[in-house]
């Protein structure tokens, strides 16, 4: 059994408060897709959508999201509280999901939100919290699986 530890509990908490909104967004974004709420949480407060291809891409990865990265996320973190190797697992999948997209967004999306966040909010809030979350959950994960920490 895996005892979840202070680094287990660390980030589950910043995992839910780094992706609880972005799940949120996403769910407003999948119930309303053409609402002014949905581009305002995803875009930004009176903007609009840069062409037809940012839109399909916000909705496609909050359908993805939904399907996939948030079951497993809650699945990780279910399991990773009772001390399943499973839940380790699944932890770390839920991370290395985070890593990946957001490594990918951090980049592609760099030309129009860096100008208007600023480094700070962009390497923190913006996009850097999921990729350092993805990154500490992937690493800490396979670190506990291996019986490590």
């Amino acid at each position: 059994m895996l005892r979840p530890t202070l680094i287990t509990w660390i980030l589950i908490v910043f995992g839910l408060l780094t992706c609880g909104p972005l799940l949120y967004a996403q769910l407003v974004m999948l119930l309303q897709p053409h609402s002014q709420k949905a581009k305002d949480i995803m875009v930004g407060k009176g903007e609009d959508w840069r062409d037809t291809s940012h839109f399909k891409s916000a909705y496609a990865l909050a359908w993805a999201d939904w399907i996939f990265f948030m079951p497993v996320l809650v699945a990780g973190i279910a399991g990773v509280l009772l001390g399943q190797a499973w839940g380790f697992v699944l932890f770390a999948v839920a991370g290395a999901i985070q890593l990946y997209i957001n490594l990918f967004l951090w980049f592609f999306e760099r030309e129009y939100v860096y100008p208007a966040a600023g480094p700070l909010a962009y390497y923190t809030y913006v996009w850097g919290n999921f990729v350092y979350w993805g990154a500490a959950t992937l690493v800490y994960s396979l670190l506990r699986l291996n019986g490590i920490s």
